[in-house]
């Protein structure tokens, strides 16, 4: 039986192991569409609401029992927010810096790919 995680009546269900591929601080570029972002969160599994995940066309709908990162993320006209599933991602190795402004507030550095907590956000 799989394990519930958050509350009760949120009624998130995890399967028995979820293995996430990226970390904080990695710099990854999304497989269909063209952006790339810095993940600054993870979710074990999907963890938003059902009117976001109903919104995608169902023929590249992504299964919900997978991590699913949140993205500082940029393409060529803005840079936003994107919440991504880990099947649509895939690491960035242009090895150029993001340019979205909230960057400077959790992450201090960027080097070899990959961008490093502020320190009063490492655990």
């Amino acid at each position: 039986m799989p394990a519930v995680i958050g509350a009760p009546h949120q009624g998130i269900i995890s399967p028995p192991v979820t293995h996430a591929r990226f970390a904080i601080g990695d710099v990854v570029r999304h497989r269909l569409f063209e952006f790339r972002g810095v993940i600054f969160d993870v979710d074990p599994v999907f963890a938003n609401s059902e009117e976001w995940y109903e919104a995608i066309p169902e023929d590249i709908r992504p299964a919900k029992d997978q991590p699913f990162y949140h993205l500082f993320a940029e393409n060529s006209e803005s840079n936003y927010i994107a919440y991504v599933s880990q099947q649509n991602l895939m690491q960035d190795d242009s090895d150029e810096m993001i340019d979205h402004p909230a960057i400077a507030g959790l992450f201090d550095s960027y080097a070899d790919g990959r961008y490093r907590l502020r320190r009063e956000h490492r655990h």
